[in-house]
């Protein structure tokens, strides 16, 4: 309780000595409005990726690599014939493991062959390739398709539009604050934006079907995906 006697004391001295020099007494901020807005745009996806894997066995490591080594060319050489460049062919993975064999009795586990996997991912850079892509690459030989995914060469327009509309949004919201509140919005102070988000399209995996197959190519529909923008904003609230 002192202590709260001395503080106000002082509180007091120093407000009586501001006033008796003349000096500016403390001065209290405008009111604000503070709000946050999220935008959101539909865009087609215009680029593919896909992981096309080439496993095998065999009795020996050595082995089983030369299989796996010479099957993957095949299926390289097969994407080259379709059309794609080099560049839209990448190693996205290699493997050359043991499998074993193990005693329900206890006893010591044994080798009984080994497993080769090289993984490739295709960029295609138009959608009317992906079915073409997936047919030759089995029909070449790989035996393992781990995903599709799909995805926009740029998002620049699309990044904007989805800022814009959370702007709007966050502008509609603090209006409607503002009025509530008796009075009106007044100049912006402040924005910025935490987007755009573009969640990935899921990857599926495609079940190994035979090279054999009929002529109809595999079928591929990429949907759309959500552009999602984020925008928090600060106004200054005008009393009426």
């Amino acid at each position: 309780m002192r202590l709260a006697t001395l503080f106000a004391s002082a509180l007091v001295n120093v407000l009586a000595a501001t006033a008796a020099s003349g000096q500016t007494t403390i001065s209290i901020s405008p009111p604000v409005v503070t709000t946050s807005g999220q935008g959101e745009v539909k865009v087609t996806p215009d680029r593919a990726s896909v992981m096309i894997g080439v496993q095998t066995r065999g009795a020996t490591a050595t082995a089983v690599g030369a299989d796996n080594a010479s099957r993957t060319r095949a299926v390289l050489d097969a994407m080259t014939k379709i059309g794609l460049p080099k560049e839209a062919l990448s190693t996205e993975g290699y493997s050359v493991y043991p499998e074993m064999r193990y005693d329900r009795d206890g006893g010591a586990p044994r080798v009984t062959g080994y497993v080769a996997t090289n993984t490739v991912r295709v960029e295609a850079r138009r959608l009317d390739q992906v079915g073409t892509i997936i047919d030759a690459s089995l029909a070449a030989g790989a035996n393992v398709i781990n995903g599709l995914s799909f995805y926009m060469a740029s998002l620049d327009e699309a990044r904007r539009q989805a800022i814009s509309a959370a702007v709007s949004n966050a502008r509609a919201d603090a209006e409607a604050m503002a009025t509530a509140a008796g009075g009106t919005l007044g100049q912006l102070l402040e924005v910025s934006t935490g987007g755009p988000i573009v969640p990935p399209r899921p990857m599926f995996d495609l079940a190994v079907r035979s090279a054999a197959g009929g002529a109809v190519p595999t079928p591929v529909n990429p949907g759309q995906q959500t552009v999602t923008a984020f925008v928090s904003a600060k106004w200054r609230f005008v009393p009426r």
